[in-house]
């Protein structure tokens, strides 16, 4: 019972974390319909944007506003220069997604270096919780609470506001959208930039919580893939429901198959493929 009840607690916090990084993957293919293999990239670098103005600052709090704000306006730059006039070629933007990963990956080796770097949180979020016979580190409630409160955030404004209603409307019909004075050059630039922002902030609690290291963005890429095609592609709730299913597995599977836990990673996958091939939250 108590393995039971720590693997699953250790598995919803990695879910929190894979959250951050899918969530803004499938924000920004809802709107422009591209695999952005770069998602990772934002990811990284806002791991070490934060971990810098932590280094400079002193401030936990102020390392995530800082990688939000410098990645989120990265991410408007690179959609406006290199994405917009690729607008409808599918293939040829996530191409170019792959060029930017690959360029910022040895950004960040030539500026960081190539150890692993980890951000001292604050003290109080290191403490145990103790419940019973059961032990719980803060940070993880910490990382889990800002999932949370992400995902409401976004969920709200995606569902009950005007801002919302206008990118629903430039992903189902952008020519209408256009038609009807909704700038939708504009909403994919915007889009862009939350999503780099949502996986920047997941980059600063992995700093925290994991270590950052060049080649990290590629190695939670898959995970990545797997929560997106589970979920259902587009669908913030998909994103949020795949990444506790593929969380927790993966978390079981590392504890009891060591050796087959990159396996276990994609049961799910091949499982709601074979039931629904547009995810749980998917829409054909």
């Amino acid at each position: 019972m108590e393995f039971l009840i720590n693997q699953t607690f250790n598995g919803l916090s990695y879910a929190a974390l894979l959250f951050l990084l899918a969530g803004g993957f499938t924000l920004i293919f809802g709107v422009m319909k591209v695999v952005n293999i770069a998602q990772g990239s934002f990811f990284l670098v806002g791991g070490y944007v934060g971990y810098t103005v932590f280094s400079l600052t002193g401030s936990f709090y102020l390392g995530f506003l800082g990688a939000c704000v410098v990645i989120g306006l990265l991410g408007i730059t690179l959609e406006h220069l290199f994405l917009q006039d690729l607008a409808n070629q599918n293939l040829r933007m996530m191409l170019m997604t792959m060029g930017m990963a690959l360029f910022f990956q040895d950004l960040s080796l030539v500026i960081w270096g190539g150890n692993p770097v980890n951000l001292a949180v604050p003290i109080y979020l290191t403490q145990i919780i103790r419940i019973e016979r059961f032990n719980f580190v803060i940070f993880r409630f910490f990382m889990i609470g800002a999932a949370a409160l992400l995902f409401t955030i976004l969920w709200w404004i995606q569902k009950k506001t005007r801002i919302g209603s206008t990118v629903r409307a430039a992903v189902d019909n952008a020519e209408t959208s256009e038609g009807l004075g909704i700038n939708v050059t504009l909403v994919k630039m915007g889009v862009f930039g939350i999503g780099a922002a949502l996986s920047a902030f997941g980059g600063v609690i992995a700093c925290g919580f994991l270590a950052l290291y060049p080649g990290l963005d590629f190695e939670l890429l898959p995970y990545t893939f797997v929560i997106v095609v589970v979920g259902g592609m587009g669908s913030l709730t998909g994103a949020l429901v795949g990444s506790i299913i593929v969380g927790i597995i993966d978390n079981f599977g590392k504890a009891l198959f060591p050796e087959f836990s990159y396996f276990t990673l994609f049961v799910p996958m091949v499982l709601v493929l074979a039931w629904r091939p547009t995810g749980l939250f998917g829409r054909k």
